[in-house]
């Protein structure tokens, strides 16, 4: 008995530890799973936040289109993302960090799908890269890039997004993976007829175009 008396305090001191140490674990595994499922919840909200029809999105106002791409650059990890397009912009819409720190511009341009991204509009664009001392310009658009203005973005490390790769974008696709198939899916002669034939010619250099 005395023996029992002398180790019992100890014996009731482990399993209140022990109890302690696997309510802690129960309760930090609970915590972890369920922070899990709400960033699982929030990457599917902001999806779902994010998704437009392209024809929803040509009805934007220019605004409204920028504070989108703003939505997609957020959804996918970038940071410190800021819509600052407007007046005195110099050439940068929206701004911010990539997942992997890199700082970009975007230049935002919400065309008809009738107009053509001409070549001054990417230059301006390199400018302004050189002005903000950005890693990385990318150029949005709701129509195509001429290719003139395609190869000027390919070889000057601007990533151009055009209208095929914008609906890849808003319905899930990451911006990282746009980058990394820069300067291809506008497609041969075919996809160019096919676009001629649903979207009209393009309009004369003359003609005005409605943009962001």
């Amino acid at each position: 008995m005395a023996f029992w008396s002398a180790i019992w305090p100890y014996l009731l001191g482990a399993g209140v530890l022990g109890g302690l140490g696997t309510g802690s674990w129960w309760l930090w595994r609970t915590d972890k799973l369920v922070r899990g499922r709400d960033r699982q919840w929030r990457k599917q909200d902001a999806i779902q936040a994010g998704h437009r029809t392209l024809a929803e999105v040509d009805k934007m106002s220019g605004t409204e289109f920028e504070e989108l791409v703003a939505v997609l650059c957020r959804r996918d990890g970038c940071t410190d993302v800021r819509r600052v397009g407007g007046s005195g912009d110099n050439g940068a819409d929206v701004t911010g960090r990539l997942p992997d720190g890199r700082t970009m511009i975007i230049q935002c341009k919400r065309y008809t799908p009738r107009s053509t991204i001409a070549p001054r509009e990417v230059r301006d664009l390199l400018g302004s890269k050189t002005h903000f001392g950005a890693d990385l310009a990318v150029f949005v658009t709701t129509t195509r890039f001429s290719r003139q203005s395609e190869d000027l973005c390919v070889h000057n490390d601007i990533v151009a997004i055009h209208r095929d790769h914008l609906g890849l974008w808003n319905s899930g696709a990451t911006l990282q993976s746009l980058i990394s198939v820069n300067g291809s899916g506008q497609g041969d002669q075919q996809h160019r007829a096919r676009w001629r034939k649903t979207y009209g010619a393009s309009p004369r250099p003359t003609a005005r175009r409605r943009g962001a």
